[in-house]
């Protein structure tokens, strides 16, 4: 898929974390495809910026497994392999336990009331059979006990490893079992309110590591 055409320039002052942020979201939301090259010159017109904040949110791509850098000869949008997928879902399920553990006993009714928000806008989305709308909402949802639990070490985790499993879950919220998802968001919240931190962080696990993995089906 070539570069889109239009972008709505996000302007000079445009800080690194927005460049890495767009292209982020357009890999995992298909606008760049498995495979296809990616050039920085052609980006940073894209997105409006020079070159440097383009080169620096490929470096973080690269890290975060979205992307293939070969020096000196070209830049590639990285297939959807099995083993990175299940790495990742190993890491970032065992990740948000640990964040539901710690945070559920300190949770107030406005954490409460931010993950029945997100659910909401969860449901309306698959509903919708929207599925980047449906990972957007539950970013947010699962979001609220990652940053309640103060954990900075957990967070810098779940960025790293996060995107990858961002585009499978692109292809599981338009599956067949995408309202297990909600079935389950609606147990976990139950639990918060209960401040049951075992059952929430049992709960998180299981919801994370039932992620399928390309060619492999799920794990938990």
């Amino acid at each position: 898929m070539p570069i889109p055409a239009t972008s709505g320039s996000l302007g000079r002052s445009l800080l690194r974390d927005d460049v890495y942020t767009r292209l982020r979201d357009a890999i995992v939301d298909g606008t760049f495809a498995p495979g296809e090259n990616l050039k920085d010159g052609d980006l940073a017109e894209w997105l409006g910026v020079s070159r440097t904040p383009v080169r620096e949110a490929l470096l973080r791509l690269a890290e975060s497994g979205l992307i293939v850098a070969r020096p000196g000869r070209s830049t590639a949008v990285a297939e959807l392999e099995e083993d990175a997928v299940r790495d990742a879902r190993d890491v970032v399920a065992a990740m948000h336990a640990l964040a539901a553990r710690t945070a559920v006993p300190a949770l107030s009714e406005e954490h409460l009331d931010r993950m029945r928000d997100a659910n909401a806008r969860f449901r309306a989305a698959l509903a919708a059979e929207d599925a980047v709308a449906a990972v957007a909402a539950d970013d947010d949802f699962h979001d609220v006990l990652v940053r309640a639990s103060g954990n900075d070490a957990l967070v810098a985790v779940l960025d790293r490893y996060s995107p990858v499993l961002r585009r499978a879950e692109v292809l599981r919220f338009v599956s067949l079992d995408r309202f297990t998802s909600l079935e389950r968001h609606e147990q976990l919240i139950a639990v918060c309110a209960a401040r049951d931190a075992d059952a929430a962080s049992a709960l998180v696990f299981r919801t994370w590591h039932s992620l399928p993995v390309p060619g492999g089906g799920s794990g938990g």
